[in-house]
């Protein structure tokens, strides 16, 4: 049976940072605060302040932010060339709503405009994963990254080596290639995204991801890079229309149907989607 949920249309907009309004980010913050230790309100501010935009999230039904992703553009130096990079933190989004796609034909669209702005330059993705699902937003949805299971692609190391000394340099690790931000960092709960042996044994891009990051649990990063190239347009527009439904969309699909249960079985009426999504708003 669908539910509520996996029928509702999520809508994903870039928003620089100054136009995304008070109420927006408390929403944010909500959201941030259920899958993340060590943070605060202030915490959460200061480095969005730092960023260029973000994408936001919508539920366009019940009125609300259900997840988001923040970007920062900027000019790195690889091999003594200026070269433009895309660099996104913080991506998170409710689990009810794991597998959408909208974020990322929100990026991909972003990172056209990016390359129109700079067609001589290969725009590459920067980011720092400290989790399994960060990375494979990477590893299933770009043709060149590192770093990479299969080997390939060994060059771009020299862009995240340039990149972490540009902007992380004190907790740069250039011997394991790690970011290690000390005991106080954000990290993910206990409970979410983790590991299990089945996962490592069924996806060999999770297992590599933790053989690169075996400390992810208190909050360690894996910094990535991706590249986005003129080649590469026709290869993503087939690989988006291709793509079959993932499995974070058939877990959060799982879930609502679970949640909805006692409703069906009890005959009450639903009179709000409360017993089916994480009711943000009203911590709002």
């Amino acid at each position: 049976m669908k539910t509520l949920i996996a029928k509702q249309a999520l809508k994903a907009i870039y928003k620089k940072v100054s136009k995304i309004d008070v109420h927006e980010i408390r929403q944010m913050y909500g959201i941030y605060c259920q899958y993340y230790e060590n943070t605060t309100w202030d915490i959460f501010l200061r480095d969005l302040s730092k960023k260029t935009g973000a994408f936001v999230l919508y539920c366009p039904k019940e009125d609300r932010v259900v997840g988001f992703s923040t970007v920062m553009t900027c000019d790195i130096v690889v091999r003594g060339k200026a070269s433009r990079a895309v660099f996104s933190g913080d991506t998170v989004i409710e689990k009810a709503y794991w597998g959408s796609r909208a974020l990322q034909i929100a990026f991909y669209k972003f990172l056209i405009s990016e390359k129109i702005r700079y067609p001589r330059q290969a725009i590459h993705w920067l980011l720092i994963s400290k989790g399994f699902k960060t990375y494979l937003l990477l590893a299933n949805n770009f043709f060149s990254y590192y770093p990479n299971p299969e080997q390939k692609d060994n060059h771009l190391a020299d862009v995240i080596d340039s990149y972490c000394k540009q902007m992380f340099a004190e907790y740069y690790d250039t011997e394991k290639r790690i970011l290690d931000f000390g005991g106080d960092y954000q990290c993910l709960k206990g409970d979410v995204a983790d590991i299990t042996d089945k996962m490592r044994r069924d996806n060999h891009k999770i297992d590599f991801f933790e053989q690169c990051n075996p400390e992810w649990r208190r909050g360690t990063e894996l910094p990535c890079v991706g590249v986005f190239d003129w080649d590469d347009l026709a290869k993503y527009a087939i690989r988006f229309a291709t793509k079959p439904i993932s499995k974070g969309r058939k877990e959060a699909i799982h879930l609502a149907a679970q949640k909805t249960k006692p409703v069906l079985a009890e005959v009450r009426p639903l009179h709000s989607l409360d017993d089916v999504v994480t009711p943000i708003k009203r911590r709002a």
